[in-house]
């Protein structure tokens, strides 16, 4: 087994759950490839008794016949188990080989990929509530971890279940990619050791997906790493893009065209625009499919300042989709060498600017702890203005409006080495800030606020408009516990 590095917060609460001395139901889900099997392997593994995993596309028999042999290895047994007829009778001989476990010692069994094993017409999930409700739910030594990738499936059938497991979840895990403190710690762990800059760019490629950062060989820059993982014939990032919608959604071609349509998209868009963007219809259709993006992690939705919910943007979220769109699809450069000579080009400058933006809305808290207002209720936005015909339009990446009566006007910058502000841009930065006053008359104190890779130059033009500056190690930091 792996260290387990990182995942702090996730693991005091399994702990806690383990000692509460009741019985517990609890949901575990995120997207593919995020660590939820291996969260609960590394936790539970002394006390796991009963494992059993779903098969994507599979049919009610061969999930039944995996059902047994998962049951045979429980046992410890040469001889398979008979295959249940059903699920009703599968939970019963489930029940049958607890029975005597829950006598001696705390108990764990867990469902990993849950809603995989729900095919149609097979009533697994009538017959699991059963299980759980007219006997399981009384076993105060039985842990049940329900564990899936396919996030709005789980919010939906699990976790706000209207039937039979109404309220029955003790506890939800929506287990999130690594921050960038843990991508780091991980690293470290297998051995490999590269500066910050370094792994910010195999973030801004991959995120922080444990299962990719796993590939990352020590002694090879991050360059080297992309091009193999990315662009060589056999590299595990090549094609991951649509397994990894497929896995995921039915009829996922819908989810990928809002992802596209997001992806050439710096500013985002709302939901009137992506109906426009990708040919959709307003209704529950659109509203399903952004809230399985959103619980899956894909998407992101930003309420912009001083306005409602029904405003929101939406921008894409996921590194490895932004990358994937911008250099692998379609492309037909490939092989060693192929991303140190993609990112020479303008794509890449436009890339690498979307990118640490998205990470830096993804690191808003470590943000707030370097500013030291950790502690001052805040709420985070975004900001846009459309020119009119007597004013200036402006854009704001990110908007920290505090109860003590101030806001960070936060720029974001991706850069190779120190930031220049020059003449033109200090002009335009002061335009954002003048154009943000006037058309929200907000009263408060406006900070501008620079966020960089290696901090701006202290130069004419630096003094008097830069307020604040936050640099990439900050990113890195660690919250308080």
């Amino acid at each position: 087994m792996e260290n387990f590095v990182g995942r702090e917060a996730e693991k005091a609460l399994l702990e806690d759950i383990f000692n509460s001395g009741e019985a517990e139901l609890v949901a575990v889900y995120g997207r593919r490839r995020v660590g939820k099997t291996f969260l609960i392997r590394s936790i539970y593994k002394e006390h796991i008794v009963f494992e059993f995993t779903g098969m994507h596309e599979a049919g009610l028999f061969e999930q039944l016949e995996n059902f047994s042999r998962a049951l045979q290895a429980a046992m410890k047994s040469a001889i398979p188990p008979e295959a249940p007829a059903n699920w009703s009778k599968a939970f019963r001989f489930l029940q049958d080989f607890l029975t005597p476990h829950l006598s001696q010692k705390r108990a764990v069994i867990f469902f990993d990929e849950f809603p995989w094993i729900h095919t149609p017409k097979s009533r697994f999930l009538q017959a699991f509530e059963h299980f759980w409700n007219t006997w399981a739910s009384r076993q105060p030594g039985l842990i049940a971890v329900i564990c899936g990738s396919a996030a709005s499936w789980m919010i939906r059938n699990v976790v706000n279940n209207k039937g039979g497991l109404h309220n029955r979840i003790t506890h939800k895990i929506r287990l999130l990619p690594f921050t960038l403190y843990e991508t780091e710690l991980f690293l470290r762990s297998r051995k490999i050791n590269l500066d910050r800059y370094q792994q910010l760019q195999l973030y801004m490629a991959m995120g922080g997906i444990p299962q990719y950062l796993k590939n990352v060989r020590a002694g090879e820059s991050a360059a080297q790493n992309i091009d193999r993982m990315c662009f060589s014939k056999d590299g595990i990032l090549k094609e991951e893009f649509g397994n990894l919608y497929r896995s995921l959604f039915d009829n996922s071609d819908t989810h990928i065209a809002i992802i596209k349509a997001l992806a050439v998209k710096k500013q985002g868009l709302s939901r009137k625009e992506i109906i426009a963007a990708c040919g959709l219809t307003s209704g529950g259709t659109t509203t399903k499919l952004l809230d399985e993006l959103l619980e899956s992690g894909f998407i992101h939705v930003y309420i912009p300042f001083d306005k409602n919910s029904k405003e929101g943007i939406y921008n894409l979220a996921d590194e490895y989709s932004l990358f994937y769109l911008r250099f692998i699809e379609n492309k037909r450069a490939s092989g060693k060498g192929t991303w140190t000579k993609l990112s020479s080009g303008s794509s890449w400058e436009s890339w690498s600017g979307m990118a640490f933006e998205r990470i830096c809305l993804k690191h808003v808290a470590q943000i707030k702890q370097a500013l030291g207002i950790s502690g001052v209720l805040s709420e985070e936005s975004v900001w846009r203005y459309k020119a009119g015909k007597n004013s200036n339009g402006a854009q704001i990446d990110l908007l920290i409006d505090r109860r003590d009566h101030c806001i960070n006007v936060c720029e974001i910058k991706y850069s190779l080495g120190e930031f220049a502000i020059t003449k033109g841009y200090a002009n335009a930065l002061k335009n954002k800030i003048d154009v943000f006053r006037q058309q929200t008359k907000s009263r408060k104190s406006l900070f501008l606020t620079m966020i960089t890779t290696y901090g701006v130059k202290r130069n004419i033009y630096y003094a008097g408009l830069v307020q604040n500056e936050i640099m990439m190690d900050q990113l890195f930091a660690p919250l308080p516990k």
